[in-house]
C-alpha cells in the first residue's frame, strides 16, 4: 500500500487532526476515503437540467443523459478539495444499462479532462464487446496517454449491468456483475502524481457530443482507497449492486426542497403496453406490458416469459365443430404453425399422390388454400426454423414417378408467399421428421419404417452443415418400424424417443429413450410399447411427463380378438429424478391410439387422444383428458371422429381450437373450445 494510502488511513482511523509533515510541506488527503459519487455531483448545484431524464427500467431507475457535454461537468476541485493528485489506489462501480451499438462505436462512461490542453488524465469507455480504461502518465518530461482494454465484455444487451474497475499497483481489475474478477497486470504501476489541477469531470462523454453515452445510467462512483467488490458483493441483484446511488433514483414521487433540482412527474419509463396477439418476451421486452385484448388480460413480460397481472381465468366450457375442410383425400399427418408478421397456417400429409398435399393459410377466422405439393403417399410434416429461415420437412411412404424413396425439405420464400423445394434425402418408409437444435446446432430425425418387409433398420439423424447450407447424416440409431420420433430437454440435458411399432413378428416390443451425451445420443431408457405410433412430452409445473400412444397388440402366430388387438391401454411415464427414469404413472383405456396432443386452456392442463380404430369400426370417439392433480388425468369430453390420425392445438386472437385430420375420409376439423 502506498504511502499516501497509509497517512490518509492513520488519519481517518487516528482521529487527530490533520496535520502531517513530508519534509518542509504540510500534506493532507485528497479526497475522504468514502465513496465519491459523480450523479449527485452532477445534479445537485443545478435548479434545473432539462436535459437529464430520469428513465424506469427493468425494474430500475437511471437517468437518461440528452444535455449537452459541457452541462453535464463539474470541476475536479469539488471532490479533490485538499489536494489536486488522484488516488494511486481506488475503485469505480458503474451501473449502467446500455442498448445495442453498431460494430467500432465507442461511448464514454466518464472522463476527467485538463482545460487548457484537452488531454484525458483518466476515462472509461465501451465498445460492442470492449471495456476501455484510460489514464494519462507522466514520467520526466515524458507524458502519454495509456489504455487498459478488457475484451469480450459484451455490455451492449440492454440490460443492467454493475461494473467493479480496482486499481492497485501494477493491478487493473474489473469485475461485472459481481462475477470473478478479470485482471490485467500494467507494465508500470498506475502513477502516484497524476495531477488533477485545472480538470473537469464530463459524464457521459469527452467533453464533445461524439461518443456520447446513449444508454441508462444509475451509479458513479470513485471510491479511493479499496477495492469495493468486497463491500457490495456477493449481492442478490448482482446486476444492480449498489455502492452509492443518487437518492433521487431510489424513490418516486421526487421530493425536492428550496432550491435542488426539478426534475418533471411522472419522469420518464422505457415501458409500453402492446395489444393484440402475444409478442415475444425476451431480454429485450423486459418489464414490458401486453395486454391480451381477447382474455381481457395483462401481462409482463419478466425475460423469459408473460407472468399474468391481470388475468380473466379461462375455463373450457364444451367443444364446438368449427369448420370442415374438404381434403385432397385421406390425411395421414397435421402440422399447424405460425410464421411471424404472415400467420398461421396448416399443411396436411394426403395419402394420394395426385393432387398431392396441400397448404393452408388462416384467412378471416378460416383456413383456405394456399398451396399444393407432390407428395408420394405423405405421412407428416414437420416445420421449424434455422435463424430467420423457414423450412417444412415432408416424410413421403412411397417412391415418385423416377422410382426414388425420397422426402423433401421445403423453404418459405416470403416474396413469392410459397414453400419450394430445397433439398431431397433418401429414406426407407418414412413415417415422421423430428427437429431440434442442441448448442446451436440444427438437427432432423426422420424415422424410417421399412425397407422392403424388413421393419428392422436404421433411423438416420441428419445435421445442418452451415458452410454449405445442407443437412448431412450425423447418427444411424436401429428401429424397429419406427413411426415417430420426439425430442425433448429437461434442464440441461436432451432427449429423443423413438415409437417402434413393429419388428416383423409383433407389435409388443421396447421403444427406447435416448439421451445426447458427448455430441452424440446414447440409450438412456428402454419402454414395453404396443405398436406405438407417438410419443407427446409435456411439463405440469415442475413434472415432467411423457405419453406415448399404443396402437395394435400383434404377434405373428397368436390369435385375438379384434377388440383386444385394438383396445389396448396407453401410458403416461412421469420422470422420477430420483431414480433418473420415467416411471408409469397413469394407463389409459384406448383405441388403436395414433396421436396425443397437449395443450392448456387457462390455469386447465389437458390432453386429447387420436383414437383411430376399435376392431369394428373407425367411428370412434376421440376424448379429452383434463389434469386433476391427484387424480390424475380425467376424461372431460368426447369427440366423435372417423379414423382419427393427428391432433393439433393452436390459438388466434379470436379463441383456442384443436384440429384433426382423417386417414379414413378426406375431411380434416377444426374444433373451436368455447370458454367460460
Amino acid at each position: 500500500m502506498s504511502t499516501l494510502l497509509l497517512a490518509c488511513l492513520w488519519v481517518v482511523f487516528g482521529g487527530t487532526q490533520i496535520n502531517l509533515t513530508i519534509g518542509l510541506k504540510s500534506w493532507t488527503p485528497c479526497t475522504d476515503l468514502r465513496p465519491l459519487d459523480f450523479l449527485s455531483e452532477v445534479i445537485s448545484p443545478s435548479k434545473s437540467l432539462p436535459g437529464l431524464r430520469m428513465v424506469q427500467s427493468q425494474g430500475a431507475r437511471g437517468f437518461r443523459l440528452s444535455a449537452s457535454p459541457h452541462v453535464l461537468s463539474f470541476p475536479s476541485s469539488r471532490l479533490f478539495k485538499n489536494c489536486h493528485l488522484f488516488p494511486e489506489e481506488f475503485s469505480i462501480v458503474v451501473t449502467i444499462k446500455i442498448p445495442s451499438l453498431p460494430p467500432k462505436k465507442n461511448e464514454y462512461v466518464f472522463t476527467i479532462i485538463t482545460e487548457g490542453r484537452g488531454n484525458v488524465l483518466l476515462g472509461l469507455r465501451y465498445s460492442e464487446n470492449k471495456l476501455h480504461f484510460l489514464f494519462w502518465n507522466v514520467e520526466g518530461s515524458e507524458e502519454w496517454q495509456s489504455k487498459v482494454t478488457f475484451r469480450g465484455i459484451f455490455l451492449a444487451n440492454d440490460r443492467w449491468h454493475t461494473l467493479v474497475l480496482a486499481v492497485s499497483g501494477i493491478s487493473v481489475s474489473l469485475s461485472i456483475d459481481c462475477s470473478i474478477p478479470i485482471e490485467v497486470v500494467l507494465d508500470k504501476s498506475f502513477p502516484a502524481s497524476l495531477n488533477t489541477t485545472d480538470s473537469r469531470i464530463y459524464v457521459g462523454s469527452r467533453r464533445r457530443q461524439k461518443g456520447f453515452f446513449s444508454g441508462l445510467l444509475r451509479q458513479l462512483v470513485l471510491l479511493p482507497g479499496s477495492d469495493a467488490t468486497s463491500s457490495i458483493c456477493p449481492n442478490t441483484r448482482p446486476r444492480l449492486a449498489e455502492l452509492s446511488v443518487p437518492e433521487v433514483l431510489k424513490a418516486i414521487p421526487l421530493e425536492t426542497e428550496g432550491s435542488d433540482i426539478q426534475l418533471t412527474y411522472p419522469y420518464e419509463a422505457d415501458m409500453k403496453v402492446t395489444l393484440g396477439p402475444k409478442p415475444p418476451c425476451s431480454n429485450s421486452e423486459i418489464s414490458q406490458f401486453w395486454m391480451d385484448t381477447s382474455l381481457k388480460g395483462l401481462f409482463l413480460c419478466n425475460g423469459i416469459e408473460w407472468i399474468p397481472v391481470l388475468e380473466r381465468k379461462e375455463k373450457l366450457d364444451y367443444v364446438e365443430e368449427y369448420q370442415n375442410l374438404a381434403t385432397a383425400s385421406e390425411s395421414m399427418g397435421l402440422e399447424i404453425f405460425l410464421i411471424p408478421n404472415v400467420g398461421y397456417f396448416a399443411v396436411m400429409a394426403n395419402k394420394n399422390n395426385q393432387p398431392g398435399s396441400a397448404l393452408y393459410r388462416w384467412t378471416n377466422g378460416k383456413f383456405v388454400i394456399q398451396q399444393y405439393f407432390s407428395t408420394y403417399q405423405a405421412q407428416a410434416w414437420k416445420y421449424f426454423t434455422i435463424e430467420k429461415r423457414i423450412f417444412l420437412a415432408l416424410a413421403n411412404f412411397e417412391k415418385n414417378d423416377d422410382g426414388e424413396e425420397l422426402s423433401v425439405i421445403y423453404k418459405w420464400n416470403p416474396k413469392k408467399m410459397k414453400f419450394l423445394q430445397y433439398q431431397t434425402i433418401p429414406t426407407f418408409s418414412a413415417r415422421d421428421w423430428e427437429a431440434f437444435h442442441i448448442d446451436g446446432e440444427t438437427f432432423l430425425a426422420v424415422a424410417n419404417h421399412r425397407e422392403g418387409n424388413n421393419h428392422n433398420i436404421n433411423s438416420v439423424i441428419y445435421k445442418w452443415n452451415s458452410s454449405n447450407g445442407l443437412f448431412e447424416m450425423n447418427q444411424t440409431i436401429p428401429t424397429s418400424g419406427a413411426y415417430d420420433w420426439e425430442f425433448f430437454s429437461i434442464g440441461p440435458y436432451s432427449f429423443l424417443v423413438v415409437a417402434n411399432t413393429f419388428n416383423g413378428t409383433s407389435t409388443n416390443i421396447q421403444s427406447h429413450i435416448y439421451i445426447w451425451l458427448g455430441g452424440t445420443f446414447r440409450l438412456f431408457q428402454s419402454v414395453m410399447t404396443f405398436g406405438a405410433s407417438d410419443w407427446e412430452f409435456f411439463r405440469i409445473k415442475d413434472r415432467f411427463f411423457l405419453a406415448v400412444a399404443n396402437s395394435h397388440n400383434y404377434t405373428v402366430g397368436i390369435k385375438m380378438q379384434k377388440t383386444e388387438e385394438y383396445a389396448i391401454v396407453s401410458t403416461i411415464y412421469e420422470l422420477n429424478i430420483t431414480a433418473q427414469l420415467f416411471l408409469k404413472y397413469q394407463d389409459i383405456l384406448t383405441y388403436s391410439a395414433v396421436d396425443w396432443e397437449f395443450f392448456t386452456v387457462g390455469e386447465d392442463y389437458f390432453l386429447v387422444v387420436a383414437n383411430s380404430y376399435d376392431g369394428n369400426s373407425f367411428s370412434v370417439n376421440s376424448v379429452i383428458y383434463r389434469w386433476q392433480g391427484y387424480e390424475g388425468f380425467v376424461a372431460v369430453h368426447y369427440l366423435p371422429t372417423y379414423g382419427c390420425r393427428d391432433w393439433e392445438a393452436f390459438k388466434t386472437n379470436n379463441g383456442s381450437y384443436i384440429m384433426y385430420s382423417s386417414a379414413k375420409e378426406p375431411t380434416a376439423r377444426v374444433l373451436k373450445l368455447r370458454t367460460l
